[in-house]
């Protein structure tokens, strides 16, 4: 339906703003609000992510803002409150809104967490008809006088369901106390679990129910597709999936902020224009990021679940998920940042082997189709990224039919370049030349990945028996036997490359050494949580690293042996001697190894930003090979059997004497 046919519903004003702001139509739930019969009554607005619920919250306050407000007020005393549960969505709220009140006059502010309360203050002195923000900013500003709720007419909490989940309860129960009891109440989200309904209930009287898609709905315009990546190459499934879509806007979910600023970093490291988004950030830096990630100087943001519940870019084609989502609710909120406004996007998940069948299930239970895809390998990407190199410097007339503008630039550079590609021409060589001129092109593009490559076998559905029990098919439980035989190989690889023998802590000092041969202790050795806190590696070649992480805090040797792997982005079996003190760890590192892991393990990682690893000049591999030497050197035991009925030797101590005799007990008997 065009949108002129809606234009005694929304007024003059309205409609030229939206007209303006380049609308052919109204979206579903956009079309439901301007229903005559729901005037004045309590609202459930559900819809999919990015249907338009934003423009759907003003439409519903259309005969509200343009009620005039007591003169007489000297402090802001709002007709409408928009609670929000994060910053950046309060602000995309308030942005909205302005273009859409832009003709009527209407004042707007915001009042979100982190900000400068005196530009707040002076927001507010302008006595703004809608006030949007978060709702501990809300509760902050009520408590001190600087807002007076006495003219607030409705309250609309945007995202209902997430400001639950972030703990907002008690801050919203003591907003509403504040507020008239004769008052309109509307609720905004994607989703609306039992936990959100039961307390709806307590705000609302006879709501209206204002459905645009089916409730908890994911975009038809996106395409979901399962990657099956091992645990320890995340990363360089992530780079690889980059490389292979370099014309792709990504959003990056991870779990943590530490988790976002890390990625972030090692994204920046490798040569891609990236940034992270969480709630650690200050405000104007997140503003910052998003205004950039918004504009395309951002191709990478990698953000957490709830900052990026207000990230609306409607040029975001994938969205990639570095773990699974905890419900299907935070799934359907991730994936509708993409497919935007009848655009088509991709949301991909990372999972591991053992993750695929839940991935499935979630999935599944939101009724979405999906397919399974290996991760791109290195060559073809490089296949791929010479092919579209070579369209892109021998096609003539597509780019003008395309984007003249761009034509118009590649003309100019080419008159600029023209006298020094004849001089390079002609100066033989060409091939070469040529070769030189590609390296450099490229050199600021990291290489792709080696990844390993899963067999992609579609997951059957599970049928349910009688008596209510789960039926697995064949291929579940192929699926769970390679899984345990993997989990196994990793647990024995990880005892392999341990190669340590245990000693006994007693005055930090080894009591004994073991010397049965490198299989012999491979095949003994015990669980990693079984391990001693010191463990000694059977051979040199090896520089000492001191970690400023000890047994005080925490640190055995089976943790920083994860954490030694994870931040110098090497393996188990360069790890050699691992000693644990009180207040700090000595650790050995493979000398073919120790430039690229001094390296990376020198950068702070946000994970644990107070252990420092550095080259420890107290202790080094020399050291540990002589002593390694005099333990060798050591008197042991003699090989060969003594003769019968006299007891071997005893070995001499270091100050010549022998240890006192032990009296064997005489036999009984005859």
């Amino acid at each position: 339906m065009p949108l002129s046919e809606h234009a005694d519903q929304l007024g003059p004003e309205l409609f030229r703003a939206i007209e303006r702001k380049g609308y052919a139509e109204l979206t579903a739930v956009q079309r439901a609000v301007l229903d005559p019969m729901l005037a004045g009554r309590d609202l459930r607005i559900t819809s999919q992510t990015g249907s338009g619920k934003t423009l759907a919250i003003g439409l519903s306050l259309r005969e509200l803002v343009n009620r005039e407000a007591p003169a007489s007020q000297r402090v802001a005393s709002p007709r409408a409150l928009v609670v929000a549960p994060t910053r950046e969505l309060a602000h995309q709220v308030e942005q909205e809104l302005t273009w859409l009140y832009a003709e009527l006059g209407i004042r707007l502010a915001t009042t979100t967490g982190g900000a400068s309360y005196r530009d707040e203050h002076r927001a507010l002195a302008r006595r703004p008809a809608v006030i949007v923000g978060t709702p501990g900013r809300l509760l902050d500003h009520l408590q001190r006088g600087s807002i007076d709720p006495s003219q607030v007419s409705t309250v609309v909490l945007d995202e209902a369901d997430r400001m639950l989940d972030l703990g907002f309860r008690e801050d919203l129960e003591q907003l509403f106390e504040r507020v008239p009891e004769a008052r309109t109440t509307h609720l905004v989200s994607a989703t609306f679990p039992r936990m959100v309904r039961a307390f709806a209930d307590r705000l609302q009287r006879e709501p209206a129910h204002v459905q645009g898609t089916r409730l908890g709905a994911a975009n038809a315009d996106i395409d979901h597709v399962i990657h099956v990546v091992a645990p320890e190459q995340r990363f360089d499934a992530l780079v690889n999936i980059l490389l292979a879509n370099p014309s792709d806007q990504t959003l990056v979910f991870v779990r943590t902020r530490a988790d976002a600023a890390h990625i972030a970093n090692e994204l920046v490291v490798a040569g891609f224009a990236a940034s992270a988004l969480s709630g650690e950030m200050e405000q104007a830096a997140r503003n910052r990021a998003l205004a950039a990630f918004k504009h395309g100087g951002l191709r990478v943001l990698v953000a957490t679940d709830v900052a990026a519940r207000g990230i609306d870019v409607q040029g975001v084609t994938r969205v990639i998920h570095g773990e699974l989502p905890t419900n299907p609710d935070a799934y359907t909120h991730r994936a509708g940042r993409t497919g935007r406004a009848g655009r088509k996007g991709t949301s991909a998940l990372l999972v591991a082997p053992i993750g695929v069948v839940r991935a499935a299930r979630l999935l599944r239970g939101l009724g979405i189709d999906h397919r399974m895809e290996p991760i791109p390998t290195a060559r073809e990407i490089l296949d791929a990224d010479d092919e579209r190199l070579f369209a892109e410097l021998t096609t003539k007339d597509a780019a003008e039919v395309l984007d003249p503008e761009q034509a118009a630039a590649d003309s100019a550079a080419l008159e600029r370049w023209a006298p020094l590609a004849a001089r390079l021409t002609g100066a033989g060589e060409l091939e070469r030349t040529v070769g030189r001129l590609l390296a450099l092109a490229r050199r600021s593009v990291t290489a792709p990945r080696e990844v390993r490559v899963f067999a992609q076998r579609p997951v059957e559905g599970r049928a349910r028996e009688r008596g209510g029990r789960e039926a697995r098919g064949p291929n579940d439980a192929r699926a769970r036997r390679e899984e345990r035989n993997a989990a196994a190989s990793n647990d024995a690889r990880q005892h392999e490359h341990t190669r340590a023998t245990a000693y006994e802590r007693t005055r930090g000092t080894p009591t004994s050494a073991s010397a049965a041969p490198a299989d012999a202790r491979a095949r003994k050795a015990r669980h990693p949580r079984e391990q001693s806190q010191t463990t000694v590696a059977a051979d040199g070649g090896y520089t000492s690293f001191h970690v400023s992480w000890g047994e005080r805090g925490g640190a055995d040797a089976r943790r920083l042996l994860a954490m030694l792997c994870r931040r110098g982005q090497i393996r188990g079996r360069d790890v050699g001697a691992i000693r644990v003190e009180s207040n700090y760890s000595l650790v050995q590192v493979s000398n073919d190894v120790v430039p690229e892991f001094a390296r990376a393990a020198s950068r702070p990682d946000p994970r644990e930003p107070e252990i420092v690893i550095r080259l420890d000049r107290a202790q080094s591999a020399v050291d540990l090979a002589e002593k390694r030497q005099k333990l060798r050197a050591l008197p042991h035991r003699a090989d060969k059997r003594a003769p019968r009925g006299r007891a071997p030797a005893a070995p001499r101590r270091d100050d010549g004497h022998r240890p006192p005799k032990r009296h064997a007990r005489k036999a009984r008997g005859r």
